[in-house]
């Protein structure tokens, strides 16, 4: 079944371009609760609610992000209420939001707080912690052994989780598991019947039995580089330090805090919504208990208009560092999203991200020898991971090279999928270091070794198999038993089967398999699609005016268009279906247009403002059962080559008109619903490469021309009965 996924520039290579440390890279994750929302308005990961007369302030059910007042730039957290006799008012914070894989560390739970009028113990509203499982907490006081909080100052509160341990042992059987925190909730208090405000920010768990000392040194080399609308800041990340912040001065004024960065990262991204604006820079470095280093030397910055050929590059290799400044440092390779396990290696993103780099490489964003460095880190680390029959399993641990079985006990062996993203990105990598070099012949030889022990044979669960499937596992076997069929992401497997020089399977698979030309492919297609529009593979309906040739319904996400055709180049021929050139092209217009249509009257959709594909938040396939309001930029931006003057709108659109909402370190960030005032801060390894390769197989074609020159390429094309179209 197709996926649904749940839910940084100094421009050539120099400073920011070091990997970073496994420790320093856990750290900050492993003890942030919350520290700033990404846009002002009602906070979308909190949910709140009032009875009778008490009195809270809320907005669709959220509570107000505060830009007025913070502990740290450039926000925090509101709560303004009235508790009376009767009532009941409670907040809850979501801490499990994205991928992100929580495993907090420590012993208290610290958070800062603001009162505009000095707040009594009587005044103090309970909090409740609750875990993964479900478990909590019994109600604590908010303001823990604060006796009276003077207003106007920022205070932190240090609630001990030892002792609320205690309580639970007294009153439960069921010991909340702090590690795996799920959400944070404020509860009325007592009935004072007074109006009160309170400021939340920086809400951690930490151990003050480990606190560490201070940053010792200022940072160092502090660089800035304007761009069309934002300034990106570099800097030398040190291992001792959890978080920097960030002062910017304009016109002379004296500089203010305007944001932080994890500790990890050493680059941040100030939007100045303008082209010709100046700014200078100053960051200072913290420790985990807020003591802050003196500040860096001052570097300025002025943004500048940039043309079409300026704004692609931007996006390029913002994107492109993902793989680069963001990858596991062990393997090298694509963690599978940012916040998340910093160790969860993903397969076919690493595929993604190795097309992204040799991008990156052609456009000087890092040397050759940079990159031929980097290839032989992630070739070694390949060499030794644990394959299944060849092929890879889904996520790999970057530190040891074994399996993770993220998806169930079921999935702890090969995904046939996964590696053929990988082997895509791999193959091209195969044709661009071509130079006789003893570094550059080693990753020509490593490639070709993995590529020949691919047994896509084995995938196919016996001779007499019409299709390949997904999963094999050497305890399971083919259990979940998951056939490959089109339409969807899988296209690059069956060719790569076709094209396997020592474990091919027949072409007849192509048909039979990928264009599903039989009962079981009708009833697969019927069951994840529920329509009979595209249930034989081909659909010959027309959507918004526009035919489309090959796909279920209006032709689904939009990933089904970038995955397999990042490397495949589909122009000039076709098969006994299609051509997918010409499909894809129809599905990206499709999905266009259904943003127009916006049958569904979501904020913020249009002609500019389109992308319905696979994301932490979205909804995926372009209709209202599927549509839930948010946009996926990669889905705009990756169909680039079929829809070149829509998507540079669309790039527009993101980048100029909605700016620091969704362009941060790693370029656009995963998704955004303008409905629900959601913006992610978060990147997926799935999709930030497919917007460096497609814009780029638009510009000069360079990923097409070298997977497409691969000698195995050509006959499989033939065999399968691919022809000038």
């Amino acid at each position: 079944m197709p996926r649904r996924i749940l839910g940084l520039g100094l421009g050539l290579a120099g400073a920011g371009l070091a990997l970073i440390a496994p420790a320093v890279a856990q750290n900050y994750d492993r003890h942030v609760v919350f520290d700033n929302a990404r846009v002002a308005g009602p906070y979308h990961f909190s949910l709140a609610s009032r009875t009778g007369q008490s009195e809270l302030d809320y907005a669709d059910a959220r509570i107000p992000v505060d830009t007025d007042h913070f502990h740290s730039p450039p926000n925090s957290l509101r709560l303004t209420w009235t508790s009376r006799y009767g009532g009941d008012w409670r907040v809850a914070i979501d801490v499990q939001h994205y991928f992100r894989t929580n495993d907090f560390e420590g012993h208290r739970l610290t958070l800062w707080v603001y009162a505009e009028d000095e707040m009594g113990p009587d005044a103090s509203p309970g909090l409740i912690l609750t875990d993964h499982d479900g478990h909590s907490t019994p109600t604590v006081r908010l303001l823990g052994d604060i006796k009276t909080l003077p207003a106007h100052r920022w205070v932190p509160v240090h609630i001990a989780l030892d002792g609320i341990h205690d309580l639970v042992n007294a009153t439960s059987d069921s010991l909340v598991d702090l590690r795996r925190l799920a959400s944070v909730t404020i509860v009325q208090g007592l009935d004072d019947g007074k109006p009160h405000i309170l400021y939340l920010d920086d809400i951690r768990i930490d151990d003050p039995s480990a606190a560490p000392q201070g940053p010792q040194h200022v940072p160092a080399g502090l660089a800035a580089k304007g761009y069309d609308r934002h300034d990106d800041l570099s800097w030398q990340t040190d291992a001792g330090v959890d978080s920097y912040r960030i002062y910017r001065s304009i016109d002379g004024k004296p500089f203010e805090p305007i944001g932080i960065q994890k500790g990890h990262i050493g680059r941040y991204e100030d939007f100045l919504g303008a082209s010709g604006k100046s700014a200078a820079y100053r960051i200072s470095a913290l420790d985990g208990d807020g003591r802050e280093s003196p500040l860096s030397q001052t570097v300025s910055a002025t943004t500048r208009a940039l043309d079409d050929d300026g704004l692609l590059t931007m996006v390029q290799e913002a994107q492109f560092r993902y793989y680069w400044e963001g990858a596991q440092p062990d393997s090298g390779m694509a963690v599978e999203v940012m916040p998340g396990d910093p160790n969860q290696v993903a397969v076919g993103a690493s595929g993604f991200g190795i097309m992204a780099m040799l991008v990156g490489i052609d456009r000087g964003f890092v040397t050759r020898e940079q990159g031929v460095a980097r290839f032989l880190k992630i070739l070694r680390f390949l060499n030794t991971a644990e394959r299944f029959h060849g092929v890879f399993p889904h996520y790999l641990d970057g530190r040891t090279g074994k399996r993770m079985a993220f998806f169930g006990k079921y999935d702890n062996g090969g995904d046939l999928i996964e590696t053929s993203f990988l082997m895509q990105g791999l193959l091209c990598a195969r044709q661009y270091f071509t130079r006789a070099t003893p570094q550059e012949k080693e990753i020509r030889d490593t490639i070709t070794a993995l590529w020949r022990g691919v047994d896509y044979d084995w995938y196919r669960d016996g001779a007499d198999s019409q299709f390949l499937y997904w999963h094999w596992s050497p305890d399971y076997g083919f259990r979940i038993h998951h056939p490959l069929i089109g339409w969807n992401e899988s296209l690059i497997a069956y060719l790569l089967g076709i094209a396997s020089p020592t474990h091919a399977i027949p072409p007849s698979l192509w048909h039979s398999g990928w264009a599903g030309q039989n009962e079981t492919g009708i009833a697969y297609r019927r069951w994840w699609t529920r329509t009979t529009q595209g249930d034989h593979f081909t659909n010959g309906n027309s959507y918004y005016g526009i035919k489309l040739e090959v796909g279920e319904g209006n032709g689904s996400d939009l990933f089904f268009t970038h995955f397999s055709f990042m490397g495949f180049d589909p122009r000039g021929m076709r098969d006994d279906y299609t051509n997918y050139y010409k499909s894809n092209r129809a599905i990206s217009l499709i999905n266009q247009a259904y943003a127009i249509d916006n049958p569904g009257k979501f904020k913020g959709y249009g002609a500019d403002a389109w992308g319905f594909t696979a994301g932490l938040h979205a909804g995926g396939r372009p209709s209202q059962a599927n549509d839930n309001g948010t946009i996926t930029p990669e889905g705009a931006l990756g169909s680039f080559p079929y829809t070149p003057k829509e998507s540079m709108a669309a790039l527009k659109h993101f980048y100029r008109d909605l700016g620091a909402k969704t362009w941060g370190v790693y370029g656009f960030s995963d998704g955004y619903n303008e409905t629900d005032n959601y913006f992610d801060e978060s990147y997926m390894g799935l999709n930030q490469a497919p917007a460096v390769v497609m814009i780029e197989n638009e510009r000069t074609g360079l990923i097409w021309k070298l997977f497409m020159s691969n000698p195995e390429i050509a006959p499989a094309l033939r065999k399968i009965g691919f022809r000038k179209d």
